[in-house]
């Protein structure tokens, strides 16, 4: 994008120059000591000068580059939300696969130069905005309306709810960013994780080359994988019974029985959450098993037989109507008590609330303003957010254009703390966030399930982007960016990351039929129902039963964390609330896929350590990218005409 001003090195090529300046150069990751003045005059001159004033980074091809990856890589979370109910942070992947298609390009004679370091910093801002900040709420809030009201919001409703929130989010981190990253140094592990990443993949080629090359072996196999396991019934309807998934299934009847198979307890093969199961650590992955024996080898036998409505009940479908309540309890409840228990964050964060907006009178004022984003970004993005929202909201739902504003005033403040918390702890407690708008709406809006989602997806969403942003805006920090472009470089994400996770979101979910099913899940999707139906309906109304499991998830929700805090040293021996309450509301087999990939990183770790840390996370990453991937096509190839009929007939 030609609006980048930088001067190249006089007497070298771009690439060589970006190599030249980074050769002997150290992460500052321990950061700057000193008043704020001089912290930032600290980082100016010692990372600033020489790298992010006269190397390329905001350019066309990056952001292109970003937009291609973000919407690829924006179909892969979609279907692993509404499969899993949360999705991965796609920074990473994107930063190996731009430099390996870069460097093919490069190698091929078909760009003239490679990207530099800032350029693919760049790239990953764009990408990130386009695969992860904007397809968060659409896989819950969004799809639990549509559970609820059996219907869907009009396309164009859809793409402005989206937009208007991640802008939201997005100029809401601008005030943020100079205080916690400038001058507190709060660390956004990821961050520096991403950081870490770019200077190893530009400073030891080979070991970038070998990453991309893992991930996308790794990527290929999963593809072919997911083709067998549901794609030979496209081919002819006589292969089907040779797919992998009809074999499975065949074996599992066989050998466990019908009636546990009801139940959801059942092989399956699906190598993405063997992947997730990886990523998440064994601690997480042995508590999602222990709640999925629990839920349903324990507690659903024990409705089927004990409860008349529930007697004869089958299917994930029926069955987790009932299962959900506890499940949900333990992870509101814990999530909002780890917000708690960061009580020391929240004073933090609005103790610096004054110093954001205040402009600091030091010699390096102007060169700072120069490259910092101006506070004026942030108070337009906030103004025609909270318009435009308004508006949407009161067209779509009814709502009163003071709750609009409510809403959006409670998710500055909670986006303060949750950014805060993601900055010291790499954890943004976005499901949190979403549960104390939907309980603070539930008493000003009661019995309104619409507005009760839709003002939670204007905190949860506008969240997950602020803190997304930040994390980024850290990686540049690190490597002299220039904040600037690179917040250009997240919004122009925002439009291409709108427009696909939209219109795949549209596709893969038409109508409520394919929500709370085998094939999607959506488990975030029936917590946020969960909540919204408990607080428009209220307790008197429910079954004994639900309310039961929702006093006993929710103590479990609080007494889990609350022994973590007490004893620190085994923690590992705690269970996880948020892997135990996931385990309620999605079926039996995950957890088991879950546990086996947790057990194959434990391994690979304790048998190659070195080999395991250069690429378990490529693997892990492309064997989801694939899977999800192809899955994504085989739905379409299968019922492409008559999903676009439905698309374009609303």
């Amino acid at each position: 994008m030609s609006t980048d001003q930088q001067t190249p090195h006089p007497s070298l090529p771009d690439h060589t120059a970006a190599h030249d300046a980074y050769e002997n150069y150290e992460l500052p990751v321990e950061g700057f000591k000193g008043s704020p003045e001089e912290i930032e005059r600290q980082w100016y001159e010692k990372c600033y000068l020489g790298r992010g004033d006269t190397i390329r980074q905001l350019t066309w091809r990056a952001i292109i580059m970003g937009w291609i990856l973000g919407a690829v890589l924006s179909l892969t979370n979609i279907y692993i939300g509404l499969k899993a109910g949360w999705h991965f942070g796609v920074a990473i992947t994107a930063c190996i696969l731009s430099y390996a298609i870069w460097t093919s390009f490069y190698k091929m004679k078909l760009a003239k130069t490679q990207m530099t370091i800032l350029e693919n910093n760049c790239m990953q801002s764009t990408a990130s905005s386009s695969g992860y900040s904007t397809g968060g709420t659409l896989i819950s809030a969004f799809s639990a309306y549509i559970m609820i009201y059996n219907q869907t919001l009009p396309f164009p409703i859809m793409l402005g709810w989206v937009f208007f929130v991640a802008i939201l989010g997005v100029t809401m981190a601008v005030p943020m960013k100079r205080q916690m990253i400038n001058v507190e140094q709060l660390r956004f592990p990821s961050g520096i994780a991403a950081a870490e990443t770019l200077r190893a993949l530009h400073a030891k080629g080979q070991k970038g080359m070998r990453a991309a090359r893992a991930l996308a072996i790794a990527g290929g196999l999963a593809m072919v994988s997911a083709f067998l396991t549901d794609g030979l019934k496209l081919i002819g309807a006589g292969l089907k019974q040779f797919q992998i998934s009809s074999l499975v299934s065949s074996f599992s009847r066989l050998t466990l029985g019908e009636v546990w198979v009801g139940r959801t307890v059942t092989l399956t093969w699906d190598p993405i959450f063997i992947a997730a199961g990886m990523f998440v650590g064994m601690r997480v992955a042995v508590s999602m098993f222990v709640g999925s024996i629990l839920c349903w080898m324990v507690f659903v036998p024990w409705v089927q037989a004990s409860v008349p409505e529930a007697a004869g009940v089958t299917g994930f479908r029926s069955l987790v109507q009932w299962t959900l309540w506890g499940g949900t309890a333990c992870m509101v409840t814990s999530g909002i008590l780890s917000v708690f228990f960061q009580w020391k964050s929240a004073i933090r964060a609005f103790r610096g609330l004054g110093e954001m907006f205040t402009k600091r009178g030091n010699k390096n004022q102007d060169e700072l303003a120069a490259i910092e984003t101006p506070s004026s970004w942030f108070l337009i993005g906030q103004a025609v957010a909270l318009v435009a929202l308004a508006l949407l909201a009161h067209a779509s739902f009814g709502m009163p254009y003071w709750q609009s504003a409510v809403a959006v005033l409670l998710s500055f403040a909670l986006a303060l703390v949750a950014c805060r918390v993601t900055g010291e702890t790499d954890t943004t407690p976005v499901g949190a966030m979403g549960k104390i708008t939907q309980l603070s709406f539930g008493a000003i809006s009661p019995g309104k399930m619409d507005v009760n989602l839709m003002a939670a997806n204007i905190t949860a969403g506008s969240a997950t982007a602020s803190a997304d942003l930040l994390t980024d805006l850290k990686s540049g920090y690190l490597l002299g960016a220039n904040p600037r472009r690179q917040f250009i470089a997240q919004f122009a994400g925002i439009f291409i990351g709108t427009l696909v996770t939209v219109t795949a979101f549209r596709l893969l979910v038409p109508d409520a039929s394919v929500l709370g099913t085998d094939q999607f899940p959506a488990p975030a999707a029936q917590t946020w129902k969960g909540v919204a139906e408990a607080m428009a309906q209220g307790l008197g109304t429910m079954h004994p039963v639900k309310i039961w499991a929702i006093v006993i998830g929710g103590l479990a929700g609080i007494i889990l964390p609350i022994l973590s805090r007490l004893y620190p040293t085994r923690q590992k021996w705690i269970p996880s609330a948020a892997g135990i309450g996931l385990a309620w509301v999605f079926q039996w087999y995950y957890g088991l896929l879950f546990f086996l990939g947790a057990i194959i990183a434990h391994f690979w770790k304790k048998r190659n350590e070195k080999q395991c840390e250069e690429y378990l996370f490529p693997v892990a990453s492309g064997i989801v990218a694939g899977g999800a991937l192809m899955g994504v096509v085989l739905i379409f190839w299968e019922n492409g005409a008559e999903i676009l009929k439905k698309l374009f007939s609303q």
